[in-house]
This record gives C-alpha cells, structure tokens and sequence, in this order.
C-alpha cells in the first residue's frame, strides 16, 4: 500500500478532549474519529488492527470448539422480559418502540437471543455440548463515556455461550473458554492475568475477568508474581481435563484494590506485585438463570425434561486496541506487537522523485509482500523528519530507510520499532530478515 493513497488523517498535537495515552494515540494515528459521544468511525488504520484482533479471538475460539453465528443488534424486548431481566438491566440499555409500538432494544449482550436459538433447534442431550459464538457490535448507553474506545457506548465484542446438560460437562466448557482466553491474549504479545469476579447482571456462580497489566491501566490490582513468569499453555487439548490449568493460574492470590485482602497479602508476603491492569475479558457460569425462565430444555437421558446449563464468554475487541496501545507505546507513538500491527512493515522512502530511490522502494515492497508480509511504503512529498514521526507514530514494527547514499552503496537501513535498533544491509539482507522475523 502507498501512503500518498491510503487514508491517514495524523494529527501532530494532542486532542484536548483525550484523556488517556491509547485516546491521544488513536487520534493522532488517524485509527479513529468521534462520530458522537462514546461512538467512533473505525478508519483504514484503526480498521486494520480491528481485524487483526478479531481474527485471533476467532482463530482461538475456534480451537476450543465454538461455532460462529451472527445475532441481531435490535433485539426482542419481550424474551428480554422472559428472563426477568428487561426491568432490571438499567439505564445502559437504550430502549426504543418500533413502528407497531413493540418494545425493541439494542443489544448490550445476548443471552437471551442466543438462549431462544437453543431452545428452538436443540432438543436432546444427544446434541449437546454447543457452544456458539459471535463477534458483533454492542450498545451500552454509558452516563459518562470517556477513554475513547476503553469506554465507549458502541463496541465490538466477542460473546460465546455454552449449552450444556449437567454442572460437570458445563465446568468443562468453562474451563475450555478460561485456556482459550489465557491464548488469545498472549498470541496478542500481552500478560493477561485471570482474576476472580463478581458476575453483576450477567448473574452466575462462578466468574473471572482477565486483567491486561499496563503501566496506565485504569485500576491496581495485586497478584502473585508466579503469575507474572508461567506461560500460558501450548498444545492443548480441549477435550481433555483442563481443571489442572485453571486451579494453578488461579490458585495465587489476585485482586483488584478494592477487593484487596490485608491477611491474604500478609500470607503471601513479599510474594505480592502492585501492579496496573485493564479489564478485556469476562467469563461467567450461571447454571440454569436463563434456560429456567425461558423454557430452554432438552430430554435428559432419563427421558425427562430438564433446563441446561449455560455459560457467557466475552471478550472486547474493540476495547482491546486501546488496552494493547496502553501497554505498548513510548513518547514517539505506538508500538504493535507484530501479531496485531495494521502493516508488518513501513518503508521509507527519503527521496521522492529519484529513479534510484523509487526503484529500490518498488522492488522492496513487491519483494516483502510476496513473502506474505504487508507494507505500506512512505511516498509522501515530504520532509524526511514528517516521514520519520508518522512511521513511528503509528507504530509499525519494522521501517526500512531507503536514501540516495544508502542506494548508491547497495545498502538500506532497517529499524526495529520496539528496540529502536538500526543497521545497514542490503535489500536482499532485509527481506531475508523480515521474513524470518515474521
């Protein structure tokens, strides 16, 4: 892709109204712009990442067994009042009258769409499990949104929900969506740490949310620092019992400030890190809440009726581009981890115009991008320092410098965003180099 063509709005001086480092960033990359409060349009860039993000979480949830449905964002206000929880969601739930004066709504989660599915189509335990996923826009009217994407009114999410015909095989499904979240967010080059929850109206019995630690993060929280060093598990199979992985990442103590325990501190000790940390996950077991009122039931293998259990998996994808911005940046601007980055690679071209340079330019980009990396090369007529800020700006993990001088000796620079590491080499050298790397 050429710069000269691709839509990026930058902006050079911080926007009054961002109050935190991943608003001012996406701003100022040209990744977003406020359509209204706590609404954004997504552009080119922003786009990229968004994509990015969501193909892991897909890519995850699909390993662990989920299938992937579409849900509608309007949804029904009458199975909303099937469940008991039209009255009690709140004022975050934008309610509206269609033309035929039917309550409608837009959805800020989907148990109940997804539990009205089941019941229709599912009629044996013979069936089960299923578990099935989306990843859709969302609305929650927030009194007060701010952050940018951290806390907006529109979203996109992830939500999985899991069907299930007894408490055991229903744990099981928990379990697999607690490994696949442990996945998705280091595949993302981030240390999500799982952290027991209160389930709020989403009701249940049994919750987690994941915590991102950034150094801006938007709470303290306390954990155990073993849960800093383990890796998060590879080759996994889903099937299998997967108990074992959820009581060692959560058999350390972990809390948020305001749950924070002064006599489990004491036990642990000095073992206790202080740390930063945004919430991107949410994971819930709530048995029978919904299946009961809602009649979802199937025939038992005693041949009876009987509601199933069900669990809600979510994951903010949107808001997961602000929470990776926040732990990954400098002074300069972004720095994608490469799994998420809109473009592997940004080449730089310092002069515009010249045979030798536009050459070297081309070949590189037509090079780089057969090896399955993609570019966006810096054609702009403009100054080398403007060239200079933007690219790292937006973050790209590698940018390869070509110059006349450079060019006449055979060579181009190449720099590693994150390390800010420079050397010489020649273009053959380079794309040898990315491709590895990649």
């Amino acid at each position: 892709m050429r710069l000269s063509r691709f839509f990026l709005p930058t902006l050079k001086e911080n926007p009054s109204e961002a109050q935190i480092v991943s608003h001012r960033l996406m701003l100022r990359a040209g990744m977003v712009r406020q359509h209204t409060a706590g609404i954004y349009n997504w552009l080119p860039l922003g786009t990229r990442v968004l994509q990015n993000i969501a193909n892991i979480v897909r890519d995850e949830q699909n390993c662990a067994g989920a299938q992937e449905i579409i849900m509608p964002t309007i949804q029904s206000g009458e199975l909303w009042k099937e469940s008991g929880r039209y009255d009690d969601y709140g004022p975050e739930m934008l309610r509206i009258k269609d033309r035929h004066d039917r309550d409608m709504l837009y959805g800020p989660t989907h148990e109940e769409v997804v539990t009205d599915i089941f019941r229709y189509n599912v009629k044996s335990y013979r069936e089960l499990p299923k578990n099935l996923y989306q990843i859709h826009w969302k609305f929650r009217d927030e009194v007060r949104p701010r952050f940018g994407v951290m806390r907006g009114r529109e979203f996109l999410m992830k939500d999985a929900y899991s069907f299930d015909i007894d408490y055991e095989r229903s744990k099981h499904a928990y379990n697999q969506m607690f490994v696949a979240y442990l996945r998705t967010f280091a595949r993302m080059g981030l240390k999500a740490i799982p952290m027991k929850a209160d389930s709020g109206p989403i009701g249940g019995d049994l919750s987690h949310e994941f915590i991102v630690l950034a150094e801006t993060g938007e709470s303290a929280v306390f954990c155990h620092k073993t849960l800093l060093e383990k890796p998060v598990p590879e080759n996994v199979n889903y099937e299998g019992d997967l108990q074992p992985i959820v009581d060692d990442w959560t058999s350390y103590y972990a809390a948020t400030e305001e749950k924070h325990d002064p006599v489990a501190a004491a036990q642990i000790g000095g073992e206790l890190v202080s740390a930063r940390g945004i919430e991107v996950g949410h994971i819930f077991h709530f048995g029978k809440k919904y299946s009961d009122p809602m009649k979802a039931n199937v025939i038992g293998p005693d041949g009876n009726q009987t509601a199933v259990f069900m669990g809600s998996y979510g994951i903010g994808v949107s808001r997961l581009v602000g929470a990776i911005i926040e732990a990954n940046h400098d002074d300069a601007g972004i720095i994608w981890p490469a799994s998420v980055a809109p473009f592997h690679v940004g080449i730089i071209n310092l002069k515009t115009g010249d045979t030798a340079c536009d050459d070297a330019c081309a070949k590189l980009h037509k090079a780089i991008k057969l090896n399955g990396l993609d570019v966006l090369c810096d054609d702009r007529d403009e100054r080398a320092g403007v060239k200079f800020a933007d690219m790292d700006l937006i973050g790209l993990p590698w940018q390869v410098i070509v110059g006349p001088k450079g060019v006449a000796k055979g060579v181009v620079e190449l720099k590693n965003r994150r390390t800010g590491a420079r050397e010489e080499l020649s273009m053959d050298a380079v794309i040898t180099k990315l491709t590895v790397a990649a």
